[in-house]
């Protein structure tokens, strides 16, 4: 559906913070799943933990903002630039049931719940080999750029 070289086109984000390799199935205005391939070469495992990997939980959520965000900006058809920049404005209802750890494809669902007053809210859930290891009520909004260098 979308593959990374369309990811590169609509995200901001680059290594090693870009966490969607790929698009599977995308339903305008609704809902996107999409996937990260976790290897032990992320960045991330070096210092959490050396002896017993864990992908950071609230990486799984940037995960999951960055679907949703890809979501939108098909949707709506805008996206981030030089002039403005998506940002998190909210978190609730955060859970993690499993860690996730190298070797894993972490499959990332997210739905739009609502759109309102330039606030963009999702259901986000992430799962491996079909068990969810987070869930989250993820909120949003575009913002212009502030130049502060």
């Amino acid at each position: 559906m979308m593959n990374i070289h369309k990811i590169f086109e609509l995200l901001p984000h680059r290594y090693p913070f870009l966490l969607v390799d790929r698009v599977t199935d995308m339903q305008l205005g609704e809902r996107i799943t999409a996937y990260k391939n976790v290897t032990v070469n992320e960045p991330f495992f070096n210092g959490h933990f050396p002896k017993n990997p864990v992908m950071p939980g609230v990486l799984v959520l940037e995960a999951l903002a960055q679907a949703a965000g890809l979501l939108s900006f098909e949707t709506y058809g805008e996206a981030p630039g030089e002039d403005k920049v998506f940002y998190f404005v909210g978190i609730d209802n955060a859970r993690f049931k499993r860690p996730v750890v190298p070797g894993d494809q972490l499959i990332l669902e997210a739905s739009i719940d609502r759109v309102r007053g330039g606030i963009y809210k999702y259901k986000g859930v992430a799962k491996v080999d079909g068990q969810v290891v987070a869930e989250a009520d993820l909120m949003c909004t575009m913002r212009p750029v502030e130049r502060n260098c």
